[in-house]
């Protein structure tokens, strides 16, 4: 696919009657579900720094891998049946399953199905709050695919459906949602904003041919600014969750210099961010697994000592 990274394991590994239905959950670019799965581990690591780890949070940390993984197949499924018609249009998905006919809208929507209901069988394991946050979150995955269609920032939508992990995970620790849960929400959102915002500077000239709205259409030249504001918004609000957490200094200490490193890693992004650059956007779109995944190390690391 014109999308995918080369020497993917889906091309190379994956049996070739499995392909078109893996492509079809972007199984051959991981890059979404590590997205889909750090606010998740953000959650556990927040809820953590009261108290420690119990023996529940690895089946925890495990579970919500294997639950990003198949929501996001799910929901990249669901978006694509959604889309069929504009991806068709954008030279960059119109190899995709669906647009190219490698995969039928009936073959699609049971795979979507089997993929929710993969998932759904691992958010029983936990507690009412987070089954009820669970079933909630599906109402955001089924508005996303529209929101370009009727407003100008569709990746609020991806943040607030993208991000929900961090509630979810925290309630499913916690037994319930704080204002510290909230605040890292927020700072999920805003991050979402951050990145998702370049990625999308990859296709605005064909959104701009077939009137699909983004941020990045809307933000124009001064794109830099705006994606400049989200991230120093990530990284106030992660801090402000840090504060609102119930944890120790030494913790909360531990977990502020991440969010600090969280930020430092964004402001290193923008120096080589070439917005005019498509290879570029998506070079640094990828980047952020680790932008990521650096702040949940760091909470995890305040939750251990």
């Amino acid at each position: 696919m014109a999308d995918a990274p080369r020497g993917n394991w889906v091309d190379a590994y994956a049996p070739k009657a499995a392909r078109p239905f893996l492509r079809l959950s972007r199984a051959d670019r991981p890059i979404g579900t590590w997205l889909l799965l750090a606010p998740c581990l953000w959650g556990i690591g927040l809820a953590a720094m009261d108290g420690g780890f119990r023996a529940w949070d690895i089946w925890l940390a495990l579970s919500c891998g294997a639950g990003a993984f198949l929501m996001r197949g799910a929901g990249c499924t669901w978006n694509d049946l959604a889309d069929v018609d504009i991806d068709a249009a954008v030279a960059r998905t119109c190899s995709r399953p669906l647009p190219s006919g490698q995969v039928t809208k009936r073959q699609a929507i049971l795979w979507m199905a089997a993929q929710a209901a993969l998932a759904a069988l691992i958010l029983f394991s936990y507690n009412g709050l987070a089954i009820g946050l669970g079933i909630a979150s599906l109402v955001l995955v089924a508005i996303y695919p529209f929101a370009k269609r009727f407003t100008w920032w569709p990746q609020v939508f991806l943040g607030l459906a993208f991000n929900w992990g961090a509630l979810l995970a925290y309630a499913a620790h916690a037994g319930t949602v704080s204002p510290a849960a909230l605040a890292l929400y927020g700072a999920g959102i805003a991050w979402t904003l951050y990145y998702d915002t370049i990625y999308a500077h990859q296709d605005r000239e064909d959104d701009a041919l077939i009137g699909v709205k983004s941020t990045a259409r809307l933000f124009g030249e001064n794109s830099r600014r705006w994606l400049a504001g989200f991230a120093v918004l990530a990284v106030a609000l992660a801090g402000l969750a840090v504060l609102l957490s119930g944890a120790d200094v030494l913790p909360k200490t531990i977990a502020v210099m991440g969010t600090l490193v969280f930020g430092a890693h964004m402001a290193r992004q923008m120096r080589r961010l070439d917005l005019d650059n498509p290879a570029s956007c998506l070079h640094v779109f990828r980047a952020n697994r680790d932008t990521g995944l650096i702040l949940g190390l760091f909470f995890a690391a305040s939750a251990i000592v």
